[in-house]
Parts: C-alpha cells; structure tokens; sequence
C-alpha cells in the first residue's frame, strides 16, 4: 500500500531523513516510532506528497506518487496539530472538508452522519469547536481524516494531549478503521498504543529505519531479558549477593529469562523469599535500547 524507497531530505545542514525505507502491507497498522527529531514528520509529509524528498521515491497502491492528485485523494491524514476550524460547529467542518474531498448531496450527508456517530459527537455536531474538550476536538479531527473514506490514513500522535476515557474511544475508533480494512501508519510516542494497535512497528532515528518487525519479533531481539526482584525472607545472604544486586529495602534484584528460570535461580541458590515481582521486556525496552536513554529535547 506505502512503500519508500531511498528517501532523504534535508533542511540545510540538518539532514531529517537519511536513505529510508519502508514497505506497508494493505490492510496493516503500521507503527512508525522514534525520538523527537527522528524523522517521523518529515516521512509523513513526503508520504502525503506535501514534502518533496531530496531523494528516493514514494509509491501508493501502485498507483504512483502522492504528488498527483488523484492518488492523494486515496490517503486521509490527521496530524498532531489540530486542523479544524474551532469557529465552525463539527457539522461545518464536516461538510466543508467533505466538499473539498469532492463529496457532495446525498453521499455528502452521509458520511457526515456516519463521521458524527464514528467521533461520538452527533449530539453537539451543531456546538462551535471552540467550546469543544480536547478530547472531542482529536476525536472530531481523526473523523475528518477518515470521512472521505480513504484506503490509507496517516494518523499522527492521534491521542496526544487526550484524558484516558478519550484515548481509549480513540484506541477502538482506530481499530474500527482495522477492522473495516484502512492501511494506517500510526506514529506516537507511547509505546502501549503501539504494542496494542500495531502488527508491525519501525523504529526511525537520524532519519533512518533502526528495526521493523511485528511487536513480538521486536521484543525478543532487542527486548534483553526480564528484571526479578525477590524480597527475601531474611537478610542479604552471600548465595543472594552472587546472583545480583541487592536494593536498598534488601530485596535482591537480578536478571533470568523468564518467571520459571528466576524460581529454578533462587532454588539453586538456596536463597528463601516471600514474594517475588518479574517485570518483563517490552516495546519500550526495545525503543530504549535501539535509540538510547538520552534526553531529547528537539
């Protein structure tokens, strides 16, 4: 459905993406993850056909590239920024972006009433948008993205600034669109969204594909092994010391494979204990461990 091949830009001396690819099978949640200043943006832009790259090519359901018009119609896009018009209601901005979609009459209405029902808004689809909780504004600005019906949607961090109630209406919307068979390409930085709504994820840093498998995949090859704590019965033994560092409160901490490895560990230490906490690797293990812990700050 998406595919990128050698794509690069570059602003002057920055150079945002750096020879990326990407392939994104229809009908697919694709997770794009990475820092600030990764190079997720810039991608999105050239894969709306907005952004010309300086290098590379992009392709839509072998259509050819976004930059014509008639392929860019097949893509629905809801970026970070909200892009409404809070003076107008819902159902004018509905009806105006409908319009510019080539909607119109009876198709028009519609998709109105079913972007309304889709963001849970029909009841105040006649309130201005400037009176609207953030939550109802993403909610409204993902319905305008998809009102058009578009085979590929581009949603950029869709729940940022959101409360959990609207995060989670926003979760089953997305899977709605999955579930009606939309290819999404989804970049956020909470790596829980991804693991839930995602099959495969790329990880993008300095403008380039770090890794890219399903969540699982990732997981297991870059996840490194779980972290045991065990509060033990009594004080620190030296069985205990050996096996790994022992915290401040006196438990022990340590890494196994799993939950099964970290018993059959302790029993062969020979080291008692009460209760034992096993925090396994995730996709923000993985993020962590590909892109580093360095504060980014652009």
């Amino acid at each position: 459905m998406l595919r990128c091949r050698g794509l690069e830009k570059r602003f002057g001396d920055l150079t945002a993406v750096a020879g990326l690819d990407l392939d994104v099978e229809p009908g697919e949640t694709f997770g794009l993850l990475g820092p600030n200043g990764a190079g997720k943006s810039t991608t999105i832009g050239m894969a709306l056909g907005v952004t010309t790259p300086d290098a590379g090519t992009v392709e839509i359901a072998d259509r050819g590239s976004p930059t014509d018009p008639s392929v860019r119609r097949g893509i629905g896009f809801a970026p970070q920024e909200l892009a409404l018009y809070e003076e107008l209601t819902a159902l004018e901005n509905l009806r105006f972006f409908g319009q510019l979609h080539g909607l119109h009459g009876r198709r028009l209405g519609e998709r109105v009433d079913w972007a309304l029902e889709f963001a849970a808004l029909t009841d105040r689809k006649s309130d201005r948008v400037d009176t609207y909780s953030g939550g109802m504004k993403r909610r409204l600005n993902l319905a305008c993205a998809a009102l058009h019906d578009p085979e590929l949607m581009l949603l950029d961090e869709p729940t940022v600034g959101v409360d959990p109630q609207s995060r989670n209406h926003l979760f089953e919307t997305v899977e709605r669109l999955a579930e009606a068979g939309k290819t999404i390409v989804y970049t956020t930085h909470y790596m829980e969204e991804a693991e839930r709504l995602c099959r495969r994820v790329a990880i993008v840093d300095h403008g380039r594909v770090l890794a890219c498998d399903t969540v699982a995949s990732l997981i297991a090859s870059h996840g490194g092994r779980s972290v045991v704590e065990a509060e033990l019965s009594g004080p620190p033994t030296g069985a205990a010391r050996q096996l790994g560092t022992i915290l401040e409160d006196g438990s022990l901490r340590f890494e196994a494979d799993d939950a099964s490895t970290a018993v059959a560990d302790l029993a062969a230490a020979g080291v008692e204990y009460r209760a034992l906490h096993v925090r396994r690797p995730d996709l923000e293990s993985v993020f962590l461990e590909l892109t580093g812990r360095r504060l980014r700050d652009a």
